[in-house]
């Protein structure tokens, strides 16, 4: 090796012994020093050089494990400083050396100097100078000026009492170094993961190393958090194996660790190992590791590290994507995807199950995607009720949480997906050739920054998967998802609760007559109920999931006549009718699993539920017809819906597309059969008017429960009088009934409509009817005593019969106005006349003169006449034409300037 050293260094003929240069890799003590070459293809070949003419105290030794014979020995006075004075002069630094001297047994004997000539500072001179070696006058030749310089420069530090010469020769400068620790863990747990002074005595491979913690001389094995090196297998025999890059990257961590200064953050001690970060000046470890090639990451230390393991992770990536090193063959798993196959904007369209979405591309196409490295909640062991046809989404424990979570944040919205890999198909089944599975994008999926699968995790809704360590198909996004499920776990939250686990009893009732028939009348006598739509089986036949009565039900539109899909009959398969899979993709794309509103009318004779389905103030029937996707059927005609599902059937046929040009005859089957009253029934009750809206809508209570309403709010102030409630103690979410306090300091019970953010929450006061914008310290949880169960919402929306509302702005302005001037927060008398899409249509009377409201408004020329063409509501409709024919003589409001309806409507705002 020596040889190998001198044909690195470059040699100076003028001077005998032989001029020689290298970097000083080590400093075994105050008298040797390990010098090396530069490297070269490798690590460098290195030589130990010994201080020629002096010597200094011996350093502290360890006993040999299992030689019973050998002991500790402790440092010599003063042998730690004058190593510590050489390692901080020359460690890392560039030295000229000369060999005088060579033993029998190959200890070489020189002269070092700093620098690149003898012009440099002599370094045992240095040490002699300052006490912390002695000359070694045995064999002194007078005739060597070097060793008489020692001697007199050792004179000289004996005179200034400097090193080993002050008074009591040093014993105080012994230190006690510290080599077992009793508790490592509690020892680790006790610094609190701040940063520890240390010097790195030895590097055993690239992340694992020897430290020396001061001020207290602990000695420890510490191993770098997040990452494994290459490293050297010991054989049987003793010897050892390297792996591939093992020796260059102990080489690359000792070139720039060993014996430097550095701060450690010991961060864990799993099983007796301590786990820890070096931080040195010129940066991470670490992380230079993973960057260059030397390291890959592992995630059972990657959850200790406490700088931010999305710093590994990117300086890991960035190794993977040069194909520095260890990654010399990596191939990255999207490696074949062009860059808009692997990073997306799309519409989530369905919810498949916890761990999958349905996604709709701007291209139109639908693509199924699977949330990256999580595992959605399983059934452990089998199935113990045979019997029973088993549900996954109701059967298995938080399926249907970890669905309703998903489909709540996502459907209808536009995520941003970011491919992380393709799972391949996996082989073959025995019979068939088909795929167990079928291949699967796997991706990251976020909306508003949020990574959907972290927020699902953290919800215990899910599992994190666990690879294998060469295993790179995962998440970009795997430490967060392995943080997020170790606080599911530690706050005991959804599948790591050790409560017990949700049982959904959900009644299927599709098919079932005798139980349908028994549901019937119940849901007729609701009005609108809410539903989520689990199933779209063709354009008009869904079906439903009703949470409030948790039960199935299959549901079939009313009023309309929908193309039929292919499906297999006992002669044979019946062919589909033209735009039928239209029509069912138009539904889907509406409606699945979107919340919606039902008003049930009747059932056929399979026990399937025929009526209205509405979602947004949508009416899926007359959106069916108003698209061309769907014909008005012949028992629309009984419907307070039929005036505008004819309208948009005509329109539909102007535009002259797909249904309304192809004859299809009426099939033979179960509609909604309506009834109307052969005479209007006026049954006014007393209300009491508290909200009216710009529309002309207007909210109000009855009156008869008026008293128990005051009851409920005398109550519940009183409680909150008791109990004082925190701010900021509730978290919103759209949908969940809270106590909101108004402008006058009153608490109110009330509806979240939407969360902006904690400072902009949307409310609709359940009691009252207006809506509000408050901050969430201005909400609070509403007590079950206090719920819809015990009184339920008082608030009814309305809107007035026979009355068409202006479309121009002042107009409406006007009407409103007068309308607010006239009722609100008073007493009124109101009759339903008949059902509209998004509330009931009414008449409204003045409490003490029993005069129509709505009729004043129309004789008043605020607003026109909504002509009704139902029989038994003629003598009404009469009344209000009339009033409407003395306001255009008069020239009232609207009628200001004529009859502006038949020519110029548009050009004033209104409409017929």
């Amino acid at each position: 090796m020596a040889s190998a050293v001198a044909a690195q260094v470059q040699s100076n003929p003028a001077s005998a012994p032989q001029l020689q240069r290298g970097i000083v890799k080590m400093v075994l003590s105050g008298c040797a020093v390990i010098v090396r070459g530069q490297p070269r293809g490798g690590p460098p070949p290195e030589r130990q050089i010994n201080l020629s003419n002096i010597r200094a105290g011996a350093l502290a030794r360890r006993a040999v494990q299992g030689q019973t014979d050998t002991k500790d020995t402790p440092d010599e006075p003063w042998a730690f400083q004058a190593r510590e004075f050489l390692r901080k002069k020359v460690i890392g630094k560039e030295v000229c050396f000369t060999v005088e001297n060579k033993t029998p047994q190959g200890r070489e004997y020189g002269m070092v100097y700093l620098g690149k000539d003898t012009s440099g500072e002599n370094i045992a001179e240095s040490l002699v100078t300052e006490g912390l070696a002695t000359v070694r006058r045995e064999g002194i030749r007078g005739n060597n000026p070097e060793q008489a310089r020692l001697c007199d420069l050792e004179d000289q530090a004996k005179a200034a009492k400097k090193g080993l010469w002050t008074e009591g020769g040093g014993a105080h400068t012994v230190r006690e170094l510290k080599y077992t620790i009793e508790n490592p863990r509690n020892f680790v747990d006790s610094l609190h993961q701040k940063p520890v002074n240390a010097i790195i005595e030895h590097v055993r491979d690239g992340c694992i190393v020897r430290a020396l913690l001061l001020p207290d001389y602990y000695l420890v094995t510490v191993m770098l958090s997040g990452i494994k090196c290459p490293t050297f297998k010991r054989d049987a025999d003793g010897s050892e194996t390297p792996e591939p890059f093992s020796a260059e990257a102990k080489f690359f961590t000792e070139s720039r660790l060993l014996q430097r200064d550095v701060q450690i953050i010991l961060e864990s001690c799993p099983n007796q190992v301590i786990l820890g970060t070096i931080l040195h000046p010129n940066g991470n470890i670490t992380e230079l590791l993973l960057k260059e090639g030397f390291a890959r990451c592992v995630d059972w230390s990657m959850a200790v590290y406490t700088q931010g393991a999305e710093k590994l992770r990117a300086a890991e990536r960035s190794a993977k994507e040069h194909k520095v090193r260890i990654w010399k063959d990596y191939v990255a798993p999207t490696a074949n995807l062009d860059q808009k196959d692997r990073q997306f904007v799309a519409k989530v369209m369905q919810v498949v199950n916890a761990d999958a979405i349905v996604v709709k591309l701007n291209s139109g196409e639908h693509k199924t995607i699977h949330l990256s490295s999580i595992r959605p909640p399983r059934l452990e062991g089998e199935n113990k009720d045979k019997d029973k046809r088993f549900r996954p989404l109701y059967d298995i424990p938080y399926m249907f949480e970890a669905r309703e979570f998903l489909r709540k944040k996502l459907i209808g919205k536009k995520v941003n997906v970011t491919v992380d890999y393709i799972r391949a198909a996996t082989s073959a089944m025995e019979t068939g050739g088909v795929p167990a599975f079928p291949e699967r994008t796997c991706a990251t999926v976020t909306i508003g920054g949020i990574n959907i699968a972290e927020a699902l995790v953290s919800k215990g809704l899910a599992t994190v998967i666990r690879y294998r360590q060469d295993d790179d198909q995962r998440s970009s996004h795997y430490d967060e998802l392995l943080a997020a499920e170790a606080r599911a776990i530690k706050n005991g939250k959804g599948l790591h609760s050790k409560k017990e686990v949700p049982i959904h009893r959900v009644a299927d009732i599709s098919g079932e007559t005798q139980k349908a028939k028994q549901f019937l009348p119940f849901l007729q006598r609701a009005g609108r109920s809410e539903a989520v739509v689990e199933y779209v089986f063709s354009g008009s036949r869904l079906k439903l999931y009703m949470p409030k009565e948790t039960c199935l039900i299959t549901f079939l539109l009313a009023g309309i006549e929908c193309p039929r899909g292919s499906r297999n009959m006992p002669s044979g398969m019946q062919v589909a009718e033209p735009y039928s899979e239209e029509a069912t993709i138009f539904t889907k794309e509406l409606v699945l699993q979107r919340e919606v509103e039902v008003e049930v009318e009747s059932m056929d004779k399979a026990g399937n539920f025929i009526g209205w389905l509405h979602i947004e103030g949508v009416n899926l029937s007359v959106a069916l017809v108003d698209n061309a996707l769907s014909k008005v059927h012949f028992t629309a005609e009984r419907s307070s819906y039929y005036k505008t599902l004819l309208s948009a059937e005509e329109t539909a046929r102007q535009r002259k597309e797909k249904v309304s040009l192809v004859e299809i005859q009426h099939p033979d089957v179960d509609v909604a059969q309506l009834t109307e009253e052969k005479e209007r029934v006026a049954k006014y009750r007393p209300v009491y008017v508290t909200e009216i809206t710009d529309g002309l809508h207007f909210f109000a209570q009855d009156v008869e429960t008026g008293t128990k309403l005051e009851s409920l709010m005398e109550s519940m102030r009183g409680e909150i009088a008791a109990q004082p409630l925190v701010e900021g103690s509730f978290t919103p979410r759209r949908g969940d009934f809270c106590i909101a306090k108004f402008g006058d300091g009153e608490w109110y019970r009330a509806r979240i409509e939407k969360v902006e953010s904690p400072a902009k929450v949307h409310v609709y006061y359940i009691d009252y009817g207006n809506r509000e914008i408050l901050s969430s310290t201005r909400l609070a949880a509403l007590s079950p005593a206090f719920s819809t169960r015990t009184l339920p919402p008082q608030a009814t929306e309305y809107t007035f019969a026979f009355i068409q509302v202006p479309q121009d702005e002042d107009a409406r302005t006007d009407a409103v106005d007068s309308v607010v001037r006239d009722i609100q927060n008073t007493q009124c008398l109101l009759n339903v006349e008949y059902s509209g899409i998004v509330c009931p249509h009414v008449t409204l009377q003045f409490a003490d003169s029993k005069d129509d409201v709505g009729l004043g408004l129309v004789k008043e020329g605020l607003v026109m006449v909504d002509v009704r063409k139902e029989k038994h509501l003629q003598k009404m409709v009469t009344e209000y034409l009339n009033g409407q024919e003395s306001a255009k003589s008069a020239r009232l409001n609207i009628w200001r300037y004529g009859d502006f309806r038949d020519d110029d409507a548009d050009e004033f705002g209104f409409r017929r």
